[in-house]
């Protein structure tokens, strides 16, 4: 049984329990409040103003989870999860236990994230199956791309990036 504290607080938009466009299969999907990355033509510039949204506690947003037997996966989305990487490692323990795919999205790139060298960023890219990074461009904007918005944004397969050493992107 992996330890997780439940009574961290996670700062959010809100949530779409049975999401199938936020990733791969039926899932649920957490979008966090605050971002300083502000991209013209984001898709939640509801989610940038980190005085915004909620707080909820861990336990409440895994409880709210597996209530739904069908879910498949956890998206982490936003505004920046990354900002709140230590209350998000909390869920993404209690995720991982449950055998749920984790699924986060970040306006950083992954070399941006890595370059942090702080442990729960670390912590938080371990657990993570998909990343997508970088910035929304909206003059790089792509409705037909899976999973992100705009051509210079990344869909890594965190599993084989961590085996093979080296940025595999997810098919």
């Amino acid at each position: 049984m992996i330890n997780y504290d439940r009574s961290k607080i996670i700062r959010m938009s809100g949530v779409e329990p049975e999401s199938i466009v936020d990733g791969p299969g039926f899932r649920y999907a957490a979008f966090v409040q605050g971002c300083k990355h502000n991209c013209p033509g984001c898709h939640n510039p509801q989610t940038h103003d980190f005085k915004g949204g909620y707080d909820v506690t861990v336990g409440e947003v895994f409880d709210d989870i597996v209530r739904n037997p069908h879910i498949k996966g956890v998206t982490f989305s936003g505004g920046e999860p990354f900002e709140q990487t230590e209350a998000l490692l909390e869920l993404a323990k209690g995720v991982k236990e449950q055998g749920l795919n984790l699924m986060c999205y970040s306006g950083y790139t992954y070399e941006e994230l890595k370059d942090r060298k702080d442990s729960s960023t670390d912590a938080l890219l371990d657990l993570t199956d998909i990343l997508v990074d970088g910035k929304f461009v909206e003059a790089l904007k792509n409705l037909e791309l899976a999973y992100r918005g705009s051509e210079n944004q990344r869909v890594i397969d965190m599993n084989k990036t961590r085996a093979e050493g080296d940025i595999v992107l997810y098919k």
